[in-house]
């Protein structure tokens, strides 16, 4: 007798009958282009995967998530930053009963977007485009155009609306579980990052008080936030009194780390190189590579899908190659 089961795709969707009422179910996810379905993964699994082996993932690891190109080993990457978001959406997903899988995709894709240099990074480039450049969406035209993986429409729509200054927000409630996932990630291990770099001290940190100590503490106690707060307000969202602190939390990070003047400097010099960049690509078209040049993208578009793929070590090294006075070695 075989110690194991053969547990298909119509089991898997099966199971799901026992999640949540508001949960969203991967039975019959459309596709921008249909395609059969995964005899053992559901719909929403599949796009997990292709996410995680996507080029754009990987890129991940070497892209800033607060500290620019950091020396040290322990700061927090793009990489990690997305790991962590992932594990806060799917413990709060599988004590809500929503659907895992489906939070899981979109935490894991949220981010594939964001240029070098984080958030700064998005400043330099929005002045090239109408209406500005937002890592969400760069995030949906990888996924889409660049490197298209034909993903649910619930999976784009997620990763789309995950910020908080994105309106309509999430049509499902798991991609709410990702836009309050990334919030506690970041404030969680933004503020370990800046007590271990000597930015701020424990003491001066709102909240450590109710929270108790940055870290694993914080995050379990927001999750735990957002399941209450979820099941008395009957959709997803997180208790007055935590949502209360984590403001007050992000506001302080603002003022002392995010837009501290001591990172002016850092700030200006990575606006110039992405400027740079972005300048020399244009004047110089044909030394984007092919698979950046997209027949339906104008050479401003193609510009910046390239510059907003780099990594931080890349961006540095090319601008350093570019700009470098002849003759130097």
């Amino acid at each position: 007798m075989s110690r194991f089961l053969t547990v298909r795709r119509s089991d898997r969707e099966a199971a799901e009958a026992r999640l949540a009422p508001s949960a969203t179910r991967s039975a019959g996810a459309a596709r921008e282009t249909p395609e059969d379905p995964d005899e053992f993964r559901t719909a929403f699994e599949r796009d997990r995967d292709r996410i995680l082996h996507s080029k754009a993932f990987r890129r991940l690891k070497h892209k800033t998530q607060v500290f620019i190109n950091p020396d040290g080993d322990h700061y927090v990457t793009r990489l990690t930053h997305t790991l962590k978001v992932s594990q806060v959406g799917r413990a709060m997903a599988l004590a809500l009963g929503l659907n895992e899988a489906l939070t899981e995709a979109i935490c894991l894709g949220h981010d594939v977007g964001h240029c070098p240099f984080g958030h700064t990074g998005e400043e330099a480039l929005s002045p090239y485009l109408e209406g500005g450049w937002r890592h969400a969406e760069q995030s949906v035209r990888i996924f889409r155009v660049l490197e298209p993986l034909n993903l649910t429409g619930r999976v784009i729509d997620g990763i789309r609306s995950h910020p908080w200054k994105v309106e309509p927000p999430p049509e499902s409630p798991e991609g709410m579980l990702c836009r309050y996932a990334d919030r506690i990630a970041y404030l969680s291990h933004d503020v370990e990052d800046a007590i271990r770099a000597g930015i701020v001290a424990a003491a001066d940190v709102p909240g450590c008080g109710l929270l108790g100590e940055p870290g694993s503490g914080w995050i379990d106690a927001m999750i735990r936030a957002v399941v209450t707060g979820s099941n008395r307000a009957g959709r997803v969202a997180m208790d007055e009194e935590t949502l209360e602190i984590m403001n007050r939390v992000r506001a302080f990070m603002f003022q002392r780390v995010y837009l501290r003047p001591e990172a002016e400097a850092e700030r200006q010099k990575a606006i110039r190189v992405i400027r740079g960049l972005m300048d020399h690509y244009l004047q110089h078209p044909g030394e984007i590579p092919d698979s950046y040049r997209q027949p339906a993208a104008d050479e401003t578009m193609r510009a910046i899908d390239y510059v907003a793929g780099m990594t931080d070590r890349f961006a540095l090294r090319e601008y350093d190659r570019l700009h470098r006075p002849a003759g130097i070695g």
